[in-house]
């Protein structure tokens, strides 16, 4: 039931955000869409759920304040501008609406409701065991460190890029001297802290592949791989590369 109701809501909120995408003649829209779809499925898993009511509270909560946070972030960051080259190039001049659907919106919403899928197995099943609270707990804290390095992360690169004397300057401050991908980083240190969140039984294992994907995309196919596609040319990256970490924080080298 709470996997066919969240299928449902995810094809209507994508559906929704292709018509807009279509009307505003941009598509980059649909990553804004990306973490409201998880609030949406944690939202249908906790109303319909007939699991324990404590976790499906929180784990609404916790999707809720990540989700909400990307949503606003990315909003505020692309309203008013062009198409993202990702999607530009993605798409490769063929804006037709099949086209549209089947590279961009059917794969991000497919993808949001299996990554989700640990949340609405979850909404099924009873109380974490005490034997688990220390995975529980450890599940929390990952989460909480996600949330602080992808909120900071994309904080620092916007005060950054609002000072003009950084005009054309490489990120390498803060957050960015440890890993060159705080906010992706930020992004699985998520999705396996929920997943350890969902456990409560060894069935709970066999979700893994949720967050194994994420990191996959978060990593290699729409993240921190493709990301440097596009900043390999600029002036400084190089440099920037040698000497910081690409995901997992580590301190800088020396210059």
């Amino acid at each position: 039931m709470v996997s066919l109701v969240s299928l449902g809501v995810i094809a209507l909120l994508f559906g929704a955000t292709f018509l807009i995408g279509r009307r505003i003649g941009r598509y980059n829209i649909v990553d804004v869409a990306w973490g409201l779809g998880f609030v949406a499925v944690a939202a249908v898993a906790a109303a319909l759920g007939s699991g324990d009511l404590g976790r499906r509270v929180l784990l609404l909560t916790l999707v809720g304040v990540w989700g909400l946070r990307l949503a606003v972030h990315i909003h505020s960051k692309t309203v008013g501008k062009g198409e993202d080259p990702r999607y530009r190039d993605l798409l490769g001049g063929d804006h037709s609406a099949t086209h549209v659907l089947r590279k961009v919106f059917v794969i991000q919403g497919a993808s949001v409701w299996f990554v989700s899928l640990p949340l609405q197995l979850s909404a099924t099943t009873g109380a974490t065991p005490p034997a688990l609270w220390p995975v529980l707990a450890l599940g929390i804290a990952l989460w909480a460190t996600g949330v602080l390095f992808e909120g900071l992360g994309d904080h620092q690169l916007k005060q950054f890029k609002a000072d003009p004397a950084n005009k054309g300057r490489i990120m390498d401050r803060g957050l960015w001297a440890w890993t060159r991908h705080p906010n992706y980083f930020g992004d699985a240190c998520v999705w396996w802290g929920l997943w350890l969140v969902t456990i409560n039984g060894p069935w709970a294992l066999v979700t893994v592949l949720s967050p194994l994907l994420m990191t996959y995309f978060l990593v290699y196919a729409t993240g921190a791989k493709l990301a440097e596609k596009y900043l390999a040319d600029r002036p400084g990256y190089r440099e920037y590369r040698s000497r910081t970490a690409f995901f997992l924080p580590r301190p800088a080298k020396r210059r």
